[in-house]
């Protein structure tokens, strides 16, 4: 058998040379912390209650940061997890609401052509921006939120695969007729 059929290097080997490289290196950090700590007297010691209360108040400590890890994670991530549950566990529920988004989809682009043949322009804009994020959190694109900001959704849009010009017009006209309408201009003609 030829020697060059072998492999000279591998993933798990690499991660194994790393992990045994942080290992040295914590070892040696502690080993400095060790040196510059002042010498203990002679006979002094803690008495093993006063390590019992302190090795579980750092137990806890530690308890009550994973909580709080958790409890981040399942805020920023539940509207996924549940957007999840949903789509798998009753597809003929998901495919009632699929078609009530459908519709109300399509009502929404209706009252815009109704504002726009008006001439209401604002409010033709804010229909298609309703109807476009009802299809973002119809397709699972950015799940709808509330409190989301356009820069959010933006930012959402370009972290996922889709095309998102068409979006991004939209959601920085949104903003622009945002911005006038709260510095008091209330309508703009060319």
């Amino acid at each position: 058998m030829p020697t060059d059929t072998f492999e000279k290097t591998s993933w798990s080997w690499q991660l194994s040379q790393f992990q045994h490289q942080v290992g040295e290196w914590c070892e040696y950090q502690f080993y400095r912390f060790q040196q510059a700590m002042p010498e203990l007297p002679t006979g002094w010691s803690i008495s093993p209650r006063l390590g019992e209360v302190l090795k579980f108040l750092f137990w806890l400590v530690i308890g009550l940061f994973i909580a709080w890890v958790s409890w981040r994670l399942w805020q920023e991530f539940s509207p996924y997890v549940y957007s999840w549950l949903n789509r798998s566990s009753n597809l003929t529920d998901f495919r009632v609401k699929n078609h009530s988004n459908e519709s109300s989809i399509g009502l929404l682009l209706e009252r815009s052509q109704e504002f726009y043949r008006q001439g209401n322009y604002r409010e033709a804009c804010r229909c298609i921006y309703l109807a476009m994020l009802q299809q973002l959190d119809q397709n699972t694109i950015a799940p709808h939120k509330l409190s989301r900001t356009d820069g959010e959704y933006l930012q959402l849009l370009r972290s996922s695969v889709t095309p998102i010009q068409p979006y991004e017009t939209l959601i920085t006209t949104h903003g622009a007729i945002r911005w006038l309408v709260n510095h008091g201009i209330q309508s703009v003609n060319n």
